[in-house]
């Protein structure tokens, strides 16, 4: 990344601010952050390490897997969908926190500013459905999703909301006159029943 890179330095300052936050939050931990490109295999060396982690600190099976599906649907998110600043780079990150009771995840990464109120959009509507509206829109959208130029079918948002069963929380703001660096945070709890 380049040094003296406005886009790269206002990202990599919102990346320090969360991952301050969250240091300072006295109950939990940062199980991973990175700052940066997101390779395939670092996309899957990652999902790895973390299943691992989180089965070493006892975490039920269906906790696990609902978390790979969260981190595999934002990690992809932001390889196949991440835009790049001027200079080619594409500047994203990930942070979870894991607490006694749940686990933070956050992504981000640019995005072009004409985009970005459809994402809103989507992300909003989502939060206004209870869990099983959700998985009627998933069911949905996978019997009927039409594949994008780019391979996706609209499902990560989706995803997210229904495999976390919270609210999706973001945060835009424009980092150049084309792009918005777009964070999104999701909640999982640790512990829900069927989660064996």
């Amino acid at each position: 990344m380049l040094a003296g890179n406005p886009v790269v330095e206002k990202c990599n300052a919102r990346f320090q601010e969360i991952f301050g936050d969250y240091n300072k939050n006295a109950s939990g931990k940062i199980i991973v952050s990175h700052f940066g490109e997101f390779s395939q295999d670092l996309v899957n060396s990652l999902s790895t390490s973390i299943e691992d982690m989180m089965l070493e600190s006892g975490d039920k099976k269906g906790v696990v897997k609902r978390m790979f599906s969260i981190l595999v649907e934002g990690l992809q998110n932001i390889r196949i969908h991440g835009e790049r600043d001027e200079d080619g780079n594409q500047v994203s990150f990930l942070i979870v926190l894991q607490n006694e009771d749940n686990y933070k995840v956050t992504f981000g990464n640019l995005i072009k500013r004409s985009n970005i109120d459809g994402i809103i959009e989507r992300i909003e509507s989502l939060n206004k459905m209870d869990n099983a509206e959700v998985k009627e829109l998933y069911m949905e959208v996978l019997s009927n999703g039409i594949m994008s130029n780019k391979g996706g079918a609209g499902l990560g948002f989706i995803t997210m909301s229904l495999k976390s069963k919270n609210k999706i929380a973001y945060i835009s703001e424009e980092v150049s006159d084309e792009l918005v660096f777009f964070s999104v945070n999701i909640d999982l709890e640790r512990s829900k029943k069927g989660d064996d």
